[in-house]
């Protein structure tokens, strides 16, 4: 059981990751080394601003009930 995880270990360290991660590690530029982080941060940046106007929209569309009633001291 230790050798066929060892083996899958072996599979994303030795050939998918260096394959697709090396040309960007040993980039010349720090833009390129880090495009993975740019393109993370726009895709969390673009669901960030499609979760708040989904917020805005519900909002504005008075369906919560916002009356205080779940406690008798409010």
């Amino acid at each position: 059981m230790k050798s066929f995880f060892e083996g899958i270990a072996d599979l994303f360290v030795n050939v998918i990751f260096k394959y697709t991660m090396d040309p960007f590690r040993f980039a010349e530029s720090w833009a390129i080394s880090n495009i993975l982080n740019w393109m993370f941060m726009l895709i969390g940046a673009a669901a960030f601003i499609y979760w708040m106007l989904q917020l805005k929209k519900y909002n504005d569309s008075g369906e919560e009930d916002t009356s205080s009633t779940s406690h008798s001291y409010l």
